[in-house]
């Protein structure tokens, strides 16, 4: 993500999901109630996304363990005594058509689709993530990437700093130039309930890649 006034780039990194826990001990390991548990952080701040059973409900603290908050922002420094990411940079080879990317889908190997636009701030997103899962066609000659989760900015959360204001989303393309995400939002159940659910969906005009992991 790229600053529109200085043009200084942050780099996120969303981490693998877990389940919430307690560590290093000989049973009842799974804290309940349980979340979903995931990091997203750069080299200077993070944040933890715990989501419940239900949006906003309360969780009693535990002896030894963190607050059952659900959005954990701080920083990087602070919360651990070591906090790296460990980024592999290996070559690629960008895929110019539905051939292409069908022929490599088919063929299994390793594709990554980088999605870039702009915020309504100035601010320049780039979002990369493996492609895990797609859809191709050889006889209508077509593909449709389905893949996730993601980080996807969401300003109206008006967070500072701005890890805060990610929420995880699922992003869908076709071609270089639209992309759809389905964007995880707290989502009425009933009368009063909410969930954290996939259930809002956002069409943007992006810049779309399909890229071809060069394997050696």
């Amino acid at each position: 993500m790229a600053e529109p006034e200085t043009g200084a780039a942050a780099h996120y990194v969303l981490g693998a999901s877990c389940k919430t826990e307690k560590v290093n001990v000989d049973r009842d390991v799974w804290m309940l109630p349980n979340a979903d548990f995931c990091v997203a952080s750069s080299d200077e701040a993070f944040m933890i996304i715990k989501r419940f059973e239900q949006c906003e409900i309360e969780v009693p603290q535990q002896a030894g363990m963190a607050k059952g908050v659900l959005r954990q922002v701080g920083a990087s420094d602070a919360a651990w005594s070591r906090h790296s990411r460990d980024l592999h940079m290996v070559e690629g080879c960008v895929l110019e058509s539905a051939e292409e990317i069908t022929a490599a889908t088919l063929g299994n190997r390793p594709l990554v689709s980088r999605t870039e636009f702009d915020l309504s701030d100035g601010r320049q997103v780039m979002i990369e993530y493996p492609v895990k899962t797609i859809n191709v066609s050889e006889r209508d000659d077509y593909y449709q990437v389905d893949t996730g989760p993601v980080l996807f900015p969401d300003l109206s959360i008006g967070h500072d700093p701005f890890v805060g204001n990610f929420r995880l989303a699922y992003v869908a393309h076709k071609c270089p130039t639209w992309a759809e995400f389905i964007v995880n939002v707290p989502t009425p159940l009933a009368s009063g309930v909410y969930v954290d659910h996939y259930s809002k969906p956002v069409r943007l005009d992006v810049r779309n890649l399909m890229i071809e992991l060069v394997q050696k």
